[in-house]
């Protein structure tokens, strides 16, 4: 961990602004947080998606109609949260083109993005910084972070160099070349703007190092290691560690308490995923909330969810800041949701739990050089928002399964016990590798400490392999394939469709090779790319992809992964021979916690499996995944959902009061905002995801 002490910080900071001529600024000048704008990622620094707009209210809400439509240029999803600023809605489509609209109207006011090479990633917004007139939007595409002048779209040259930053500028030399974007915007304090990361989860993973850039000149401020370095605290809770290990990054995003200057980090596992021989240890800073002074990334207190993740349990979205009550006492409190469906509570200055946090016994792994840490922490209360997999008998195979024997055959088999470790035998993993919560979030009143959150129940099953590194036999192309390609894509190249890995057999008739390579070097939505790869691991790859494979030997500069001996046989999600969960409903879910008790208001399914809704059938939930924004007066906004519909439910219920089909599934959390005392919400409808079919709106809705 690398941070300046406070007075050697201003030295630098007044040197440099000297020097470069530009002036120092305080930051952007904020009134008291009034929860009526949207200029933020998920409505604040505080990510409570909540709003005190109150127009639209229960009994008027029967005449929300859309006011506006935009149509982006790019087709896909579009994860982004929009924010607004005065009278412009900020927002980034599907291949990360910036776009300007009229909050109002939604007519483009100006669009940043057709001059650059298009990136089909996904992107969840932009951050905007101000102060006086110097107007800013900041976001990323890449490896690249962009400041652009916020009225007119164009790029601020002297920001970093020629308007742009390289993200790798915080990394050390050996992951220059490796994959490295950020998927999320970035958390802006004062002349701030901190970064999450998003790198590859495989061996020779990018470090997942906390880094914070000056919104003015574009320089790089602190760098806070999650993999800590020799002598750092932390370090001696690696007791291996070599070239291979790396993540432990932020990609869900941060809160940022700024009148305490506190900024509330999640970090994801460390890499590789699954297998930890090579990183023994409980692994610190990975799996953590960290608490940092925002202002030089000191360390101030840390707690960690996950010890020695081999499971991929990263926290999925930013913690919330709210204030809860104990004994009629007002208490600043931060709550993280995570992937087991866990919600863990802490006071925001000490860290100190505010609901008990046991730590207890799990079971201990099989593979070879494997060594699972021996304790988990639970939290004590609330009770889980999502099924357990140690709950699960063979009654709960869906009663809509056509092959209900041979599901209860799979579940009677498999692991289902709570942390059970990877290994060659089949484990049931719920809630599964995307987790309960997802990277949406949670919605809540910041001061009444309740907190909405939806959740998927969707099992998946876990499996190792032994890993020969694909350098048995075969092809040189074919064992590149193997080693990068082949946990997702399958060892034939068929994918798992169900789970949203596409099959890539005769994947020619459909990219050129020049596609090809862009996409291996860049990714695709939630495919990391490959920028490491020689050109002549690139040759071979798409060669093997095109079936033109020259069959030539494995070259030298195939890296070897003999300290891996295991692999992950890939994503395969628990469905019965329909394509729909294995298990009984509800599959997707809506809650309301109160966190100063730890008790459920109210827990309803969320969503609808269309076909089964017209056989009468009870409403079933569906898979889920972006976030809601709940409203002082009572509503709660939320898309989300696989059947596409937009809700508004009563939060204090959870009774529905109206819905709208929208063009395409929107998985995204939407943004409330007024222009001209009009109180609009608008959400980004993309789908894609989970085999919906794609689409390219912004909508907006309004009263009559």
């Amino acid at each position: 961990m690398l941070y300046r002490s406070s007075w050697f910080y201003c030295i630098l900071f007044v040197i440099s602004a000297f020097v470069s001529g530009c002036k120092y600024s305080e930051g952007p000048k904020k009134e008291k947080t009034k929860y009526t704008t949207w200029s933020s990622y998920l409505g604040g620094p505080d990510r409570n998606h909540y709003s005190v707009l109150s127009q639209i209210t229960k009994e008027n809400i029967g005449s929300l109609k859309l006011a506006w439509q935009y149509e982006a240029p790019d087709y896909g999803q579009m994860q982004m949260n929009p924010i607004v600023v005065d009278t412009i809605l900020y927002g980034v489509t599907a291949a990360l083109r910036v776009v300007a609209l009229h909050a109002g109207t939604g007519k483009e006011i100006w669009r940043y993005g057709d001059s650059l090479q298009i990136w089909h990633s996904t992107s969840r917004g932009v951050s905007y910084w101000e102060h006086k007139e110097d107007k800013r939007i900041l976001f990323t595409k890449g490896p690249e972070l962009f400041a652009l002048n916020a009225i007119t779209g164009e790029p601020i040259i002297d920001f970093g160099v020629n308007g742009k930053v390289d993200l790798h500028i915080g990394m050390p030399e050996t992951a220059k070349d490796k994959f490295v974007i950020s998927n999320t915007p970035g958390t802006i304090f004062q002349d701030l703007i901190v970064m999450p990361l998003r790198v590859s989860e495989s061996a020779g993973a990018a470090p997942g190092n906390i880094m914070a850039f000056n919104v003015i000149t574009g320089q790089l401020e602190w760098v806070f290691h999650t993999i800590p370095l020799p002598g750092e605290e932390g370090a001696d809770t690696w007791e291996d560690k070599n070239e291979l290990v790396g993540a432990a990054n932020n990609w869900a995003g941060m809160a940022v308490d700024e009148g305490r200057g506190i900024i509330y980090v999640p970090t994801g596992s460390a890499a590789p995923d699954f297998y930890g021989g090579i990183r023994k240890g409980s692994n610190l800073f990975a799996n953590c909330l960290l608490a940092l002074e925002a202002e030089t990334g000191r360390l101030l207190w840390h707690f960690q969810f996950t010890h020695h993740d081999i499971w991929d349990r990263d926290p999925p979205a930013p913690p919330n800041l709210i204030t809860i009550t104990r004994n009629g006492k007002k208490i600043p409190a931060v709550a993280q949701v995570t992937k087991q469906g866990y919600i863990y509570v802490f006071h925001r200055e000490t860290g100190e739990p505010l609901f008990d946090i046991n730590e207890v016994p799990v079971p201990a792994s099989g593979l070879k050089g494997e060594k699972a840490w021996e304790t988990q922490p639970f939290p004590v209360s609330p009770k889980p928002f999502a099924r357990q997999s140690s709950e699960l008998t063979v009654n709960d195979i869906s009663p809509y399964a056509q092959n209900k024997e041979e599901l209860k055959a799979v579940l009677t088999a498999a692991d289902k016990r709570i942390y059970a470790p990877p290994g060659l035998d089949p484990v049931l993993l719920l809630p599964g590798y995307d987790g309960a919560a997802e990277w949406g979030g949670a919605a809540a009143d910041p001061e009444d400490g309740i907190l909405y959150v939806n959740s998927n129940e969707m099992a998946w099953i876990m499996q190792m392999g032994e890993n020969s590194n694909g350098q048995k036999g075969g092809s040189y192309g074919e064992s590149v394939y193997k080693k990068y390609c082949a946990v997702c894509h399958q060892d034939d190249k068929s994918g798992i469709a169900a789970s949203g890995f596409p099959s890539l057999i005769n994947i020619g008739d459909k990219l050129s090779e020049e596609e090809l390579l862009n996409q291996i070097k860049r990714g695709k939505g939630m495919m990391t790319g490959f920028p490491q790869l020689t050109a002549s691991e690139q040759e071979g790859l798409i060669s093997f992809l095109l079936d033109e494979d020259a069959k030539k030997e494995v070259g030298s500069d195939l890296p070897e992964l003999e300290d891996i001996p295991y692999k992950h046989l890939g994503y395969n999600k628990f469905l019965a021979s329909d394509g729909l969960p294995a298990i009984s409903p509800p599959w997707g879910t809506l809650h309301a916690i109160d966190l100063n008790s730890g008790d459920y208001i109210w827990s309803v399914p969320f969503g609808d499996t269309p076909h089964l809704k017209e056989k009468g059938y009870p409403r079933t939930g569906t898979e889920n995944y972006g976030g809601a924004v709940v409203t002082e007066n009572g509503l709660l906004f939320i898309g989300a959902t696989k059947d596409g519909y937009f809700r508004v439910f009563d939060k204090h219920t959870g009774k529905i009061l109206w819905e709208y089909e929208l063009p395409a599934a929107a998985f995204a959390t939407p943004a409330m905002y007024q222009v001209n005392g009009k109180q609009y919400i608008a959400i980004a409808c993309g789908g894609e995801k989970l085999g919906t079919e794609k689409g390219n709106k912004i909508v907006a809705f309004s009263l009559d």
